[in-house]
C-alpha cells in the first residue's frame, strides 16, 4: 500500500527534480530525455498497480496517470516558461488530485459518497481559480510593466494609467475567483444537508445559502 500514498504535495511537485537547473537553459535533446524518463517511470508505476485489485487498483492507476501528467506539465513549464505553461502545470496538479480523490470516493456510498465527490470538485475549483488568478496577475503585471516602460519615453502619467489598469484587472480576477470558490463550497454545504430531513434540513439549506450568499 506504500505505493498508493502519493500525497497532494508529491503530485504538486511532479518531476520538480532539477527544476532550477532545467529553468536555466534546457536544450531540445534534454527536454526529450526528461520526457522519455517520465514516460518510462509511468510504465513502471502503472505496472506496479497490477499487484492490486478493485478500487485499490483504480486509485493506484489514477495516481500513476496523475503523476505523469503533472511531471509532463512541469517539464513543459520549465522548458518554455510562461504564465500559460505555469497555469497548465497548476491545472494538471488540480486534475491529478481530483482524479485520485474521485476514485477514493468510490469506497463510500450514499450521501457520504455524494459529499466526497462535491468536496473533490470544490477542491479542484479552488485550485484552478487560484491558478487563473496567478496567470492573470502575471499577465497584468507584464502588460503594465511594458506599457509603463514605453510610456515613460513619452509621458510619465501614462505609467500611472497602466498601473491603474493592472490594479483594476487584478480586482476583477479576485472577484471572479471568489465567486467560483463560493459556488463550489455552497454545493458541498448543500450536499451535506441532504443527509438531514424535515425542518433540520430546511434550516441547514437556509444557513448554507446565507453563509455563501446564494
Amino acid at each position: 500500500m506504500k505505493n498508493l500514498k502519493i500525497t497532494a504535495i508529491a503530485l504538486a511537485l511532479g518531476l520538480a527534480f532539477s527544476a532550477g537547473a532545467m529553468a536555466e537553459s534546457m536544450t531540445k535533446n534534454q527536454y526529450k530525455s526528461h520526457l522519455k524518463s517520465i514516460k518510462s517511470e509511468y510504465k513502471v508505476d502503472k505496472a506496479g498497480c497490477d499487484a492490486f485489485a478493485g478500487n485499490v487498483k483504480d486509485i493506484c492507476v489514477a495516481e500513476a496517470v496523475g503523476k505523469q501528467n503533472v511531471a509532463e506539465a512541469e517539464l513543459e513549464a520549465n522548458y518554455k516558461p510562461s504564465a500559460k505553461t505555469r497555469y497548465d502545470a497548476n491545472v494538471a496538479k488540480a486534475s491529478a488530485s481530483y482524479s485520485v480523490a474521485i476514485e477514493k470516493c468510490d469506497d463510500k456510498a450514499g450521501n457520504e459518497k455524494d459529499v466526497c465527490v462535491k468536496e473533490a470538485k470544490a477542491a479542484k475549483v479552488h485550485q484552478i481559480a487560484d491558478a487563473k488568478t496567478q496567470m492573470k496577475y502575471k499577465k497584468a503585471n507584464a502588460e503594465a510593466k511594458e506599457t509603463s516602460g514605453d510610456a515613460q519615453a513619452v509621458a510619465n502619467e501614462k505609467s500611472g494609467d497602466a498601473n491603474a489598469k493592472a490594479a483594476e484587472t487584478k480586482a476583477d480576477v479576485r472577484k471572479d475567483a471568489t465567486i467560483e470558490k463560493h459556488n463550489a463550497d455552497y454545493a458541498v454545504a448543500k450536499e451535506k444537508c441532504d443527509a438531514l430531513a424535515g425542518g433540520t434540513k430546511d434550516k441547514c439549506i437556509s444557513d448554507a445559502k446565507l453563509r455563501f450568499g446564494q
